[in-house]
């Protein structure tokens, strides 16, 4: 893919909308050079590549608007694969929007959100899938989302969907002879072997399928929903964990009605914290009955349940189980600076107290242990799919569901033929080989503008 001489070149601030010490004004395009000359008086074409140069930044009547330093890099050499220029200067709000100004009224378009990773994709910088590591990378939180962006980012994701889209390849090509010559069946060895090849496909997707919980943990974070009674202090858990007093703590119950929503990093994950309306069986309050009804679908919904128990009081008759296979709840004992009921004893819940802080350093390893497996703190790979990934690779997989059993009982090739383009279609779609235009707008438009 190429970009055309007849696209508009493209300008943007790069840095935050706000006041710094620095920003950064980029213009990408093939009138990138000489729209920076008409800013700078012609120093951008004298200055040496990749190289930062001291310029003025000049408005229409001559005046000063920012003195700058000016990197030029020339295509493809550059970021986008064009011609790229840009302007550090001093990153006032006022003094950066000055200089956009000044690089639109030179002959720049306005940079729409991720229009410059959109260009260094379509002029083959980049796959999607490391488009959209870049996008990663900036949301990125904690220490093992900045891992898996940059390893999405040097197309590691891309290189295994490619591998297994050329093995697919090949495969489709062996069949498609065969149609080709009608007369020469499948001999049971090449049969065999297609066979292999195909299964061997169909395990590696489903390998990467089941990294899309982890990769929405790591993206997303842990959807979390601290459970229970009222009384049993999930305010004060959700206050101990952020850091502040953030929730109201009172010992009237149903004081929480609604459900409160909060970040918080713990370890190397972020949590999602939701606490919730206090469950109880009876309340003649409205609001209340609402509150409790939301705790419920939230905790069905949730990757980790913290589930609240009173300590001091006696056991309850049921604890909490899993809502789905992919859900884990931790029992935790508040309260356990008032001692502990004697019918707690080997429940495995966590003692705890949110008053005194006892326990916290237990639940947070306890929580990293549930959720991080454990070799990810051995430098191995984090490569996992989003989304959109998964959709592409479900689509891939079903073709092939149905294309191995085909080819077992020896049905038609050209029905096999049209499952395995199928797959080889979906799986191109990850890495951007069929390029529609609504793939393309949905995923730059999530980016900010200046990238």
């Amino acid at each position: 893919m190429t970009h055309s001489s007849h696209r508009p070149t493209i300008a943007a601030i790069a840095t935050a909308s706000a006041p710094a010490a620095v920003g950064v004004l980029r213009i990408s395009g093939p009138d990138a050079l000489a729209i920076a000359d008409r800013m700078t008086a012609g120093k951008a074409r004298r200055a040496r590549e990749r190289m930062a140069t001291l310029s003025h930044v000049l408005d229409e009547q001559g005046q000063l608007i920012d003195e700058t330093l000016l990197t030029v890099f020339y295509g493809p050499r550059s970021y986008t694969g064009e011609n790229v220029c840009e302007f550090a200067g001093h990153g006032g709000t006022l003094v950066m929007r000055s200089l956009l100004d000044r690089a639109l009224a030179c002959g720049a378009t306005l940079a729409g959100p991720g229009e410059f990773t959109q260009q260094a994709f379509l002029n083959g910088k980049l796959d999607l899938t490391q488009a959209e590591g870049v996008m990663d990378l900036i949301a990125a939180q904690t220490h093992f989302a900045l891992r898996a962006a940059h390893e999405q980012r040097e197309g590691k994701l891309g290189q295994l969907t490619e591998a297994a889209r050329d093995s697919l390849l090949e495969c489709i090509a062996h069949v498609e002879a065969y149609i080709d010559f009608p007369e020469e069946d499948i001999s049971p060895e090449v049969g065999a072997i297609l066979l292999q090849r195909l299964e061997s496909i169909a395990a590696s997707l489903e390998q990467l399928l089941a990294t899309a919980d982890r990769g929405r943990i790591l993206r997303e974070g842990v959807r979390t929903v601290i459970f229970g009674a009222p009384n049993t202090g999930k305010s004060s858990l959700l206050n101990r964990l952020l850091g502040y007093e953030r929730a109201i703590v009172s010992q009237i119950a149903g004081t929480t009605r609604d459900s409160i929503e909060e970040s918080v990093k713990v370890g190397s994950l972020l949590l999602r914290l939701t606490d919730t309306a206090g469950v109880r069986d009876e309340t003649d309050d409205v609001v209340e009955q609402e509150g409790i009804r939301r705790s419920a679908l939230l905790r069905q919904q949730a990757d980790l349940v913290l589930a609240l128990f009173d300590a001091s009081a006696p056991r309850a008759a049921t604890l909490p189980a899993p809502a789905h296979e992919h859900q884990h709840v931790i029992l935790i004992l508040n309260k356990i600076d008032r001692g502990c009921h004697p019918s707690w004893q080997n429940s495995g819940g966590l003692p705890l107290s949110c008053l005194d802080g006892t326990g916290f350093d237990a639940l947070e390893k306890h929580i990293a242990d549930l959720l991080l497996p454990h070799h990810l703190d051995d430098g191995h790979s984090l490569v996992s799919i989003n989304a959109r990934h998964q959709d592409c690779l479900r689509r891939a997989g079903a073709a092939l569901a149905t294309a191995i059993p085909q080819l077992r009982q020896g049905s038609d090739l050209a029905l096999i033929s049209i499952e395995l383009r199928t797959a080889m279609d979906a799986l191109g779609e990850i890495a951007g080989h069929l390029d529609t235009e609504d793939i393309l707008g949905v995923i730059f438009s999530r980016f900010c503008i200046g990238k």
